[in-house]
């Protein structure tokens, strides 16, 4: 299929080439994403992003200049095909461009609504060095996944032709990070079978993203995808105490692939941190996406506050602080040690929250929280901070401004300063080498101190996004493949 493909793409390449002058494609305005109003979309939870239509999405392929050495797929982290699925989409493939970008992506929905494209992809983008916005490879990918290979013609790499070696893999967590790598697994031909420790699978994709980013629908539509391959799922499983790694071994799995995440939040262990009324991130997001808290048919029980402060500025801290405005929230706050423009955050997230609302006050870190006689927070104290010399991490450190502290009256605050990796699976296997920060250590193929466990995501990387975490999953399945069948 890949010789096929590459084929048919060169004979479209050189016709486009004819058809349409880089000097027109250039002067082609990128395209405009639909938008739920900032009034409306505050009221639920339906996705802000409408999607591109079919005329929006070919004219929008058309801008694509064919690069001789793209360097949108260096950037990224899973080598999509970049051009040749962005041609198809152009003369109207639909079906062919999905198809492409299942080759080596399970999640292409996924991706195309929450990976940073601008940081990846786009920003490799030759337009760039035209001063010129570039090619929206994010929003042509969702566009394809949404639209193309209805009949099934895009599952991942055409699993149902492969021939099952009869080889058990054990994948542990159904984030991203899981299902990339049993997709990949699957598509070698041997047999997969997945264990999520909670009653749904998707992992952070579930219960991390809220709904109006990343709808449920779409995340299940990409389960379904690998369960038709072939991938076995088992929900509320917890390995290391409801099934253990002899367990595993009994059951003659000779391969297994670590991908648990990084569910332990952190906090800042700051005076009143432990009032009622001051949560997680993940705590909170969980309750509200995974759990249904505030829906109707849920029993689960979460705070509505109506002055909320969430602490941070990733993408965490962006879904936290929206999600709170659509819970009931008249003023919903951002703190951030930082300014803006360090902030981690995805730019099109600080722009939604900015469009609905959210108040930033950056440069500004907590110091205390006060509360009431009944331990309930009332307010948190603000120290002013101002830019110094820059990080290890490049980004210029945060120090306090000496006397000048605030306070902000609040009734819930959500902390959302990262997360650490998920202990439970390291501290139940014997003999796996494990980091300071509590991750697994693994070596460049992804393998651990145990031959036949390999890791990846945030188990090993303790914080990463989506796309990075599939493309470990891709690459230990690639690794451990060569692996198995060195030791044959």
């Amino acid at each position: 299929m890949n010789e096929e493909l590459t084929s048919r793409d060169a004979q479209w390449r050189a016709d486009l080439r004819a058809a349409l002058s880089a000097a027109q494609r250039t002067a082609i305005p990128r395209a405009k994403m639909p938008e739920l109003s900032a009034e409306y979309r505050i009221t639920c939870n339906e996705e802000v992003q409408q999607g591109l239509s079919r005329e929006q999405a070919m004219t929008e392929a058309t801008r694509c200049l064919d690069c001789p050495d793209p360097g949108c797929v260096k950037g990224c982290p899973v080598s999509i095909n970049i051009p040749a699925f962005i041609k198809n989409i152009q003369r109207g493939a639909v079906d062919d461009a999905a198809r492409v970008l299942k080759l080596t992506s399970a999640l292409p929905a996924v991706c195309g609504r929450v990976c940073p494209q601008e940081r990846q992809c786009e920003s490799r983008c030759i337009y760039h060095k035209m001063k010129k916005e570039p090619v929206a490879i994010g929003w042509l990918e969702r566009f394809a996944a949404d639209n193309g290979g209805k009949d099934g013609l895009a599952r991942p790499a055409d699993i149902s032709h492969k021939k099952i070696n009869g080889i058990k893999i054990a994948v542990v967590g159904s984030g991203p990070a899981g299902l990339s790598f049993a997709g990949a697994m699957c598509a070698l031909g041997y047999e997969v079978t997945v264990f999520e420790a909670l009653h749904q699978i998707g992992g952070v994709l579930k219960y991390g993203i809220p709904e109006f980013r990343l709808p449920n629908t779409i995340v299940d539509d990409e389960i379904e995808a690998l369960r038709r391959a072939g991938v076995t799922f088992h929900t509320d499983v917890v390995i290391g105490k409801t099934l253990g790694y002899d367990d595993m071994l009994a059951q003659g799995f000779r391969g297994i692939f670590v991908a648990s995440g990084a569910g332990l939040p952190r906090f800042m262990g700051i005076p009143g941190e432990n009032l009622n009324g001051i949560m997680s991130s993940n705590e909170y997001l969980t309750r509200v996406n995974l759990m249904g808290a505030g829906t109707p048919g849920h029993a689960t029980p979460v705070l509505r506050g109506k002055r909320v402060a969430v602490v941070g500025g990733g993408n965490t801290a962006m879904d936290s602080v929206r999600t709170a405005l659509r819970m009931g929230a008249e003023h919903a706050f951002i703190i951030y040690r930082r300014s803006e423009a360090e902030m981690p955050a995805r730019a099109e997230e600080v722009h939604h929250a900015r469009q609905e609302g959210v108040e930033f006050l950056t440069l500004h870190n907590p110091v205390e929280y006060k509360g009431d006689e009944h331990g309930r927070v009332t307010s948190v104290l603000l120290q002013r901070m101002e830019l110094g010399e820059p990080d290890a991490s490049g980004r210029r450190s945060p120090v306090p401004v000496e006397g000048d502290v605030v306070e902000l009256p609040v009734d819930e605050v959500i902390v959302s300063v990262g997360v650490s990796p998920n202990p439970l699976v390291p501290d139940n296997i014997d003999g796996i080498e494990v980091s300071k920060r509590g991750t697994i250590v693994v070596n460049d193929d992804l393998q651990s101190s145990i031959p036949m466990l390999f890791a990846g995501g945030d188990i090993v990387r303790g914080g990463a996004t989506v796309i990075l975490a599939m493309g470990d999953g891709r690459h230990a399945a690639q690794r451990m493949h060569e692996w198995l069948k060195s030791a044959e």
